[in-house]
């Protein structure tokens, strides 16, 4: 048993204060019981999230950061027939023109169903195909795009880049400013495309660009008993504090207390907690005496610890 949460610490100033009124007595018992087995430190700007870095690691992958084929696995799980082309996903967007700056709109709310997203998707398509790229549907909230330009292309994970300016995550790879240039092109494209008209018309945010992420070749991934937690991601992309500290409590009184049960009972568990920098990983491992004296009447403070990541 081995839980992953990732967006477990907040990176802003607001999150991280609401983190100091967390009370997460499961969670407190479980870092008492499990032995710490390693950390993965870096910092908010890289391509790829810890989260994903530490799924990536269990699935037995390699790859430099914003490099691991996400895509062509989600694609392969969305039916296409991936065989040994470079995949990137093309996640149809908003972007949104601030005073500023541009900012990626969380695509969750596009509120952006199957129908609407193939008449998107084929408004599009010849742009990509009339430059040699192979492309697929997958869902509405999904799209895949295959290139030998894509192989081992680095570029920002989804989770980095909503809410936040895209020209930090864009890249300068020559590959990418060619993607660039296809994105000028889809946002032209559909400007002007009558079911924005009817989108806006009814409220609802124009699809106006793409995001490409997880790109490269489909590789082997090992058997693994990892479960992904993600009911913090929402709230923290939204900068939605309160719901992110209800999320936490939710998660203390669900799956860590059944991985605290299942410690206790001497299983194998284990925990990784991600943040936006870093993640680290707890097991069940055998402690001395003095270890156990130790944790029996000084418990660690999760708060301290989610500071740290």
């Amino acid at each position: 048993m081995h839980l992953l949460i990732p967006f477990a610490a907040p990176l802003s100033d607001a999150g991280r204060s609401a983190a100091q009124s967390l009370v997460l007595p499961q969670l407190a018992k479980l870092l008492a019981t499990l032995q710490p087995q390693g950390r993965d430190d870096g910092d908010e700007w890289s391509l790829s999230p810890p989260h994903e870095r530490a799924l990536a690691r269990e699935l037995g992958w390699a790859g430099a950061d914003g490099a691991l084929p996400w895509a062509a696995r989600a694609a392969a799980a969305d039916a296409v027939a991936v065989g040994d082309l470079a995949w990137g996903q093309l996640t149809p967007v908003h972007w949104h023109l601030g005073t500023d700056q541009i900012s990626l709109v969380d695509p969750a709310g596009l509120m952006l169903d199957d129908t609407a997203s193939r008449q998107f998707f084929d408004a599009v398509s010849e742009l990509f195909t009339s430059e040699g790229f192979v492309l697929a549907y997958g869902c509405a909230s999904r799209w895949y795009a295959a290139h030998e330009s894509l192989s081992d292309l680095p570029c920002a994970s989804l989770d980095r880049v909503i809410g936040r300016n895209v020209d930090r995550w864009l890249g300068s790879d020559p590959a990418v400013r060619r993607l660039r240039r296809l994105q000028s092109e889809v946002q032209m494209q559909l400007y002007t495309h009558p079911l924005n008209d009817e989108r806006e018309r009814r409220g609802l945010l124009p699809v106006n660009s793409f995001w490409l992420s997880g790109c490269g070749v489909a590789q082997a991934q090992a058997t693994t008993d990892v479960t992904v937690d993600d009911r913090l991601r929402a709230p923290a992309l939204a900068d939605d504090w309160a719901a992110w500290c209800k999320a936490w409590d939710t998660l203390d009184s669900g799956p860590l207390s059944a991985l605290l049960a299942a410690a206790q009972a001497s299983q194998a568990v284990r925990l990784t907690l991600c943040g936006e920098r870093s993640g680290a990983t707890w097991a069940l491992a055998p402690r001395s005496w003095m270890d156990k004296l130790r944790t029996r009447w000084s418990q660690p403070d999760p708060r301290r610890i989610l500071e740290t990541l």
